[in-house]
């Protein structure tokens, strides 16, 4: 019988419990990991995401879907601007986003101070590019001209 993974495991992740990482989905944001995929089996997964100044995005993410049964993204610092199929977002710091399964969207635009919680289900949810239903604004460029 093969060992199968904890699940409903007890949680208590502090600040500098686990680091920022740049290794994740997109080189433009940092992803840190906050216990909840290994407590959970992999059932669920919470992560903090934030802009990587040492990597402004020129496009933003591309229109894209994700394969996950439940998706909230909760803005804690800044704004982004997101298209959701063909209606403009702008999600602020407070906002909470429920994703429904396999909507369109594309994260166009945000501020460099811009650090959302995201909480998805299966934690290794996938990513599919998709072409989108209509033209994307143009994003603001940052202090400094960057992006």
């Amino acid at each position: 019988m093969l060992d199968q993974p904890p699940v409903n495991l007890f949680s208590h992740n502090k600040p500098d419990d686990t680091p920022w990482r740049s290794d994740g989905l997109r080189d433009f944001f940092l992803y840190r990991d906050l216990g909840i995929a290994a407590s959970t089996g992999g059932r669920v997964i919470a992560q903090l995401v934030k802009a990587n100044p040492a990597c402004p995005p020129q496009q933003g993410t591309g229109w894209h879907r994700h394969i996950a049964d439940f998706h909230i993204v909760m803005m804690t610092k800044g704004w982004a601007r997101f298209m959701y199929g063909e209606q403009e977002h702008l999600v602020e710091a407070g906002d909470c986003v429920h994703q429904r399964p396999g909507i369109t969207h594309y994260l166009f635009d945000y501020s460099p101070d811009m650090e959302y919680l995201e909480i998805a289900s299966p934690a290794e949810f996938g990513t599919v590019e998709v072409e989108g239903p209509c033209p994307v604004p143009l994003p603001t460029p940052w202090p400094g001209g960057s992006r």
